[in-house]
């Protein structure tokens, strides 16, 4: 199970999802409680193990402002969040060095392809993106590919969400945070051992 621990801002809790067995870190690079600069961000995933995906998050973002930010921080992956962002837009971002995230939220019975927009993964995230609620995960068209499952999920309830409907992988923000935008070491360890159960 491939697991992304997203949002991170301190080197600590980067350390920490790292040695926990996080796959990718997310930094997300655009007005958010979670929101990262780009020095910061090229800091961050400047102490992460080359086999750890450092993920740089954007919504509203536009391509060339996305392209200066790979450029600065040395990110391995772009996610690109929101309907605002066109299979142009993806096509722009091809050449660069990076995978390719589109991460949508959808409505219950949407039902996406991985790869449409010439993205390598999908993440799939509720319809109230970031606000970390629940959703349902059963109404969800799984798609054929390598997609993440996000939106509500926790420690409390990952290993729930991954038996209904078998993702690719995780990816998780707000359900692992003592308060907004303040991420919990303790239950970033407990998402990724119950994720992985």
């Amino acid at each position: 199970m491939f697991v992304k621990i997203c949002g991170l801002r301190t080197a600590a809790d980067v350390t920490c999802a790292v040695e926990a067995g996080a796959d990718a870190v997310g930094f997300v690079l655009c007005k958010s409680p979670r929101d990262v600069g780009r020095a910061e961000a090229a800091e961050l995933a400047a102490g992460v193990p080359d086999e750890v995906l450092t993920v740089g998050v954007f919504k509203g973002v536009p391509v060339e402002a996305v392209r200066a930010a790979v450029a600065q921080t040395g990110i391995r992956a772009v996610q690109l969040h929101g309907s605002g962002y066109t299979q142009e837009d993806f096509a722009a971002l091809e050449d660069l060095p990076v995978k390719l995230i589109r991460a949508i939220s959808l409505e219950d019975g949407a039902s996406p392809a991985v790869g449409e927009y010439g993205e390598d993964l999908l993440l799939l995230d509720s319809p109230q993106a970031g606000s970390g609620e629940t959703w349902n995960w059963s109404a969800l068209s799984t798609p054929d590919g390598e997609w993440l499952l996000a939106g509500g999920l926790s420690p409390a309830n990952v290993a729930e969400a991954v038996a209904a409907v078998k993702p690719w992988g995780v990816d998780v923000s707000s359900g692992v945070e003592s308060s907004r935008g303040v991420k919990d070491q303790g239950l970033i360890r407990a998402f990724l051992a119950a994720a992985r159960s």
